[in-house]
């Protein structure tokens, strides 16, 4: 009997948490069909005309699907080699919020469209479609933020104060028969206009009021280039220092520098190059 369980537990393994088997794959198409149909449900439960026309059979849906997610969990949790490895992980902890919203709708009525969150199982395809390749690009750009959050936050910190500053003159400007009838409610009304968004639900009426709007705006177009310049400046930093990772160092018999990254022989003499790569 446990010769048994263990060679069931290594077939579920080989379907659910691998997808180079004929099985494997099979099971993860299904599984992200059913995930977006389950979000599609959901989203489509938040319709009013919708749900008033095909509730009950949109409940049923979700209610199958729920059902059917929790008895992948269990499955996975049965046939994974460390169950609380798994427990832990990114997409442990997906796969239990994508079923725990539809119980807890009993205790509190609406927190079933946080169902939505099962979407983000959709990430599996990365592994389904073989594009972990380019995840590198992605910590590539991973990187390129943390080395730029300091210079990031000082920026945040500046533009806070800013608002704060302009929201507070903004205030003893206006007043509250203007509609400024706070200094929190008047750097909310700097920030929607040093961003440029303009909801257009506060507005100066005075002249002065008005002239200091229009210099905030000016400043809010400079202002949100800052933070895209300091990213893109480290993005070009860590693509340079990637690129020179792979490139072989230049040919010694004819000097020769421009060699593909995998090339062991000089493309222009034949030499054979230094193996060593650049730091």
């Amino acid at each position: 009997m446990s010769n048994k369980n263990t060679t069931l537990k290594k077939r579920l393994y080989q379907i659910i948490f691998k997808a180079d088997t004929f099985g494997g794959k099979l099971f993860d198409i299904v599984l992200i069909i059913s995930i977006i149909s389950s979000v599609c449900v959901v989203m489509l439960l938040s319709v009013n005309s919708v749900r008033n026309a095909y509730g009950n059979l949109l409940y049923t849906f979700e209610w199958f699907f729920t059902i059917l997610f929790t008895i992948e969990y269990i499955t996975r949790l049965y046939s994974s080699p460390s169950t609380w490895k798994y427990v832990k992980s990114f997409y442990g902890l997906v796969d239990l919020l994508a079923i725990i919203p539809t119980f807890l709708d009993f205790l509190w009525p609406g927190t079933h469209y946080l169902l939505v969150i099962r979407v983000l199982r959709v990430l599996r395809i990365f592994r389904i479609m073989k594009l972990a390749t380019y995840l590198g690009e992605a910590n590539m750009l991973l990187l390129a933020l943390r080395n730029s959050r300091r210079k990031v936050i000082v920026f945040f910190l500046t533009v806070l104060t800013l608002v704060v500053i302009l929201g507070s003159l903004m205030y003893l400007i206006e007043g509250e028969s203007h509609g400024f009838t706070s200094i929190p409610k008047s750097v909310y009304w700097a920030i929607v206009t040093l961003t440029t968004v303009g909801y257009g639900d506060i507005s100066p009426k005075t002249e002065v009021g008005q002239a200091l709007a229009s210099f905030i705006m000016i400043l809010g177009y400079s202002i949100l280039a800052v933070p895209t310049g300091i990213v893109t400046v480290e993005l070009g930093q860590a693509m340079e220092k990637e690129r020179k990772k792979g490139i072989p160092s230049s040919c010694v018999n004819c000097n020769e520098t421009d060699h593909d990254r995998d090339a062991q022989y000089c493309k222009r003499c034949g030499y054979q190059l230094n193996t060593n790569r650049n730091t």
